[in-house]
């Protein structure tokens, strides 16, 4: 980071932050219809931040569900467009008691943030907004920049199929950044190069016609719950491994030099286990618990 960059953080860190607290304020609890309208309202103010930081344009754009917030900073046609991706939209907190501080009234604790969204994702587009501006302001920016905010993340991203076949040409770009990402730590910023998918899948198992005693079917009759365990535990064989066919076949293995690189990410195996109060990791082809995550 250029000296010019961190003088303007460091001039309007203060206004970056209540910028970020009130955006931390509005309840957007996208699987709730009583916040249907803080919803709108977290959209519209995101609408204000995109503008105030650069953005030639913003918009919201309505969807079948939650709006979508669009803006864009072209410099010229010619240069590379990076597209970034982050959502508005936040879970709610099923045991509101157990919080320290109301859900929605963020609080700073030993340099963190604590409130609904500080993690997932507010923070994180915000910061991709800041550094927008940032650029901008200090003459830092190389290529232009499209942002897309949606608002249903957190419920499956339902209405942003059809936004996205609607609205190609608008969000045309050369390159995605995800502003929904883990980090390594709080001192280990991390770029992610990819992601794992993941598939929904809803198995049926029949069960007899009636309830049946184990006195007298336990041993002719199989119960629905044991042949749902079998099925489920057939799902990976005795090395860990994966056994759905075809499930390998575009997983593209780490080369020597990657792995190379990968171990030179600061990363502490006992510490992994005793974060998540596990004892053992699963091994698979010799890979650590970091390169099974990255996989």
């Amino acid at each position: 980071m250029e000296q010019s960059q961190k003088n303007y953080l460091e001039k309007n860190q203060e206004r970056f932050l209540e910028e970020l607290m009130a955006l931390l304020r509005i309840p957007s609890v996208s699987t709730k219809t009583e916040h249907k309208r803080d919803m709108d309202v977290c959209a519209q103010r995101i609408r204000e931040f995109l503008l105030n930081s650069g953005c030639d344009h913003a918009q919201v754009i309505s969807t079948e569900g939650h709006p979508v917030v669009y803006g864009e900073k072209i410099l010229s046609d010619d240069r590379a467009i990076v597209l970034v991706y982050g959502h508005y939209d936040v879970q709610p907190a099923d045991e509101p008691e157990q919080w320290q501080s109301a859900l929605f009234s963020p609080v700073i604790r030993d340099g963190k943030i604590f409130t609904r969204g500080a993690a997932d994702d507010k923070c994180q587009f915000h910061m991709h907004l800041k550094a927008l501006e940032v650029m901008l302001q200090t003459g830092g920016l190389k290529h232009n920049v499209k942002f897309l905010i949606e608002g249903e993340e957190e419920i499956g991203s339902p209405s942003l199929r059809n936004f996205l076949k609607e609205h190609g040409d608008l969000l045309r770009a050369d390159l995605v950044l995800i502003s929904d990402n883990e980090m390594m730590g709080m001192e280990t910023p991390s770029l992610e190069a990819g992601f794992r998918g993941a598939s929904v899948l809803a198995v049926e198992v029949t069960d007899p016609v009636r309830d049946l005693h184990s006195g007298t079917y336990g041993g002719g009759v199989a119960n629905p719950i044991l042949i749902l365990s079998k099925m489920l535990a057939s799902l990976h064989d005795e090395n860990n491994h994966v056994t759905i066919p075809g499930f390998y076949d575009r997983v593209r293995v780490f080369s020597a030099e990657e792995r190379k690189m990968l171990a030179n990410v600061p990363f502490n195996e006992e510490e992994f286990k005793r974060g998540l109060g596990i004892r053992e990791t699963w091994g698979e082809a010799g890979y650590t618990p970091l390169e099974r995550t990255l996989i």
